[in-house]
């Protein structure tokens, strides 16, 4: 069944004895993550646990270490679905609702939380194109970037306009039919081993108004990207920037109209908060069968450390805090599928709560495994540092604070 392959994946260096208790335990039912979905949903899930358990859990460990990119066993999530999820069908997306796609990359989390984040900015970018492009550009871009033949990477924040995104400089020239691109940009997840960048710039005056967005392909003449960063986590996934000196890009590859691209890059941004949120859970929903699993074979003063009633109540506390993240993110992503008015800052609330909570939960179950769990062969500590990010990428959670500040302060 589904309990013992999806019990099986949180174990990145697994020691045999507590993988195969977890394999017998399953599942508590507080904490099932397929409670309350359809049919369909719960098929999907399933999927996509089995394919974190067989294709990413027994390699993460090796992934962050070696910072490989693992662009074979992204191709093969994207034959099952996984490289635009939330895509148009006629472009070769999955087209599924806001609410799946949260189940999936929750899912998927559990086998390698950063190769997950990078995949769910992916989709976010085919998601922009495939929203915003005309037929032309959908019909170029969207097929290949679904099979994941061809990689994407989103390219809004710059050296100095990170928060602020709507002061960004890389500015765009147009002449005649094409754009010129000079500028940079920081921090770009996949930057330099992806083949499409959807990059905002500036094509009119200051602010948000004067922002557009362009879609590069890797070889233009005059892209050219920074050293390869050195991360705490995220290590499965090259981040550089991403400079454009004099680059010549046809204005056939501007998403949507002039002035339009700030509006495009927060639309995606919505989705993409709801997208990271959910890797966090999957990052959580591990670490806390992990804690537990330590905590039923580790002995201390002559018995089991679930026989601690200190610990009992921090795993209790771990787990409500896990629900209480997931009912949250899956509230927004209904909401922006219904494309209600408080969706955006349902987001907000989502991004801020979940990975806030869920970095807590991880580095509680750390706690918990006591000196093993600082060793590198315990899979527990890369949860810690492939999910500490997420409280400050698709906008900081201070950002998300004052996003629901300003909607609260204003009705």
């Amino acid at each position: 069944g589904a309990a013992p392959a999806m019990a099986m994946a949180w174990r990145a260096a697994p020691r045999l004895a507590a993988r195969l208790a977890l394999g017998r335990r399953g599942i508590a039912s507080c904490i099932d993550p397929s409670v309350g979905l359809t049919e369909d949903q719960k098929e999907f899930q399933k999927v996509a646990l089995d394919f974190a358990a067989k294709e990413m859990a027994p390699y993460m460990a090796e992934w962050d270490e070696k910072e490989i990119f693992p662009v074979e066993t992204m191709r093969k999530a994207a034959q099952l679905g996984f490289g635009g999820v939330y895509v148009k069908p006629d472009v070769g997306g999955s087209g599924l609702s806001r609410l799946d796609t949260s189940i999936i990359f929750e899912a998927l989390s559990t086998g390698c939380t950063s190769t997950t984040a990078y995949m769910s900015i992916h989709n976010m970018c085919v998601w922009m194109i495939d929203t915003f492009g005309n037929e032309e550009q959908r019909r170029r871009f969207c097929p290949s970037l679904c099979s994941m033949e061809k990689f994407a990477s989103y390219c809004l924040t710059e050296p100095g306009s990170g928060s602020d995104a709507a002061s960004l400089l890389t500015s765009a020239q147009r002449k005649g039919d094409t754009y010129v691109l000079n500028g940079s940009k920081a921090f770009i997840s996949g930057g330099g081993d992806t083949d499409v960048y959807v990059v905002m710039c500036r094509t009119g005056g200051p602010g948000p108004k004067g922002i557009s967005c362009l879609v590069l392909e890797k070889g233009t003449p005059g892209l050219s990207f920074g050293k390869k960063e050195r991360k705490v986590g995220w290590n499965s996934q090259p981040t550089r920037a991403v400079i454009f000196e004099d680059c010549v890009v046809p204005v056939a590859n501007r998403l949507g109209a002039e002035g339009q691209g700030f509006s495009i890059a927060m639309q995606g941004l919505n989705g993409g908060r709801i997208n990271i949120a959910s890797c966090s859970l999957g990052a959580a929903h591990a670490s806390v069968l992990l804690a537990r699993e330590h905590l039923t074979v580790r002995k201390q003063f002559g018995e089991p450390l679930a026989n601690n009633q200190y610990l009992q109540f921090r795993l209790a506390e771990m787990a409500t805090r896990l629900v209480a993240a997931r009912l949250m993110v899956r509230n927004a992503a209904r909401a922006l599928q219904e494309g209600r008015e408080d969706a955006a800052v349902l987001c907000s609330m989502a991004k801020l709560f979940a990975t806030d909570e869920c970095f807590l939960i991880c580095n509680q179950a750390l706690q918990m495994h006591g000196g093993y769990g600082y060793l590198k062969d315990y899979a527990v500590q890369q949860f810690v540092r492939d999910i500490r990010v997420h409280q400050i990428l698709e906008g900081t959670n201070e950002v998300m604070r004052m996003i629901v500040a300003r909607n609260l302060l204003q009705g």
